[in-house]
């Protein structure tokens, strides 16, 4: 998939479904032949010396997955234990990536407002269709891009309908905080035919038209964000 894109550089971020386990991620960044970062998902008793040897090996942020969950395990993830994961992370330069539905946290602001690292928030901020950019949640995540403390990972168009107003707005808001996503394999998909990644790419050109846009969102923010060299 990556050859056929012609993406020369990427991240490979932790699946839910491994937990804790991520050596097959690790694995691939160590087997690759393209420059490659991880983002994993750990729990708070990790060491020192183990979050150092994630870093060693390419990792660069830690995820976390609040609502593509079991509804069991729904609401069992505490801020505070986020955040105490980040300020130990903070020393090494990584950010916290987010699964999250924006339009369940209406206090959004106030969640991110002094948190210790960066953060990035997937698929657009993942609204429930039938999504509107003027909902007080997105216009929250907007805010929170704006200052620069906040990434968006525009990846997962199809989930909530038209992404076009969506893109245009971050990029208004800040565009050097913004990144592509594949979001391959495409997991929690609840239908027979998988998304074509060729012509989701391709998307790009109808949503971002300026170029330079273009370059910085595939270009420069990952090497920022992701710290390649």
């Amino acid at each position: 998939m990556l050859d056929t894109l012609g993406v020369q550089r990427a991240v490979l971020v932790q699946p839910s479904v491994y937990e804790f386990d991520n050596s097959a991620m690790l694995d691939a960044i160590a087997a690759s032949d393209r420059p490659m970062r991880g983002v994993a998902v750990v729990p708070e008793s990790i060491s020192d010396a183990e979050l150092e040897r994630m870093h060693q090996s390419g990792v660069r942020g830690v995820r976390f997955n609040i609502c593509d969950v079991k509804p069991e395990q729904r609401g069992k993830i505490s801020m505070e234990v986020v955040r105490r994961i980040a300020r130990r992370i903070k020393r090494l330069g990584w950010h916290v990536q987010f699964l999250m539905r924006v339009d369940e946290f209406p206090d959004l602001e106030e969640m991110f407002n002094d948190f210790p690292t960066d953060i990035v928030v997937d698929h657009f901020g993942y609204m429930k269709p039938p999504a509107n950019i003027d909902h007080p949640s997105f216009q929250a995540l907007l805010a929170l891009v704006a200052r620069g403390h906040c990434w968006v990972k525009i990846s997962r168009a199809y989930s909530f309908g038209d992404a076009k107003p969506f893109a245009r707005a971050l990029v208004a808001a800040n565009a050097d905080r913004l990144v592509w996503g594949s979001d391959w394999p495409h997991p929690q998909m609840r239908v027979h035919n998988m998304p074509n990644d060729g012509a989701l790419f391709n998307k790009l050109l109808e949503w971002i038209p300026e170029e330079a846009v273009r370059a910085r969102i595939l270009v420069d923010n990952p090497r920022e964000l992701y710290d390649f060299d």
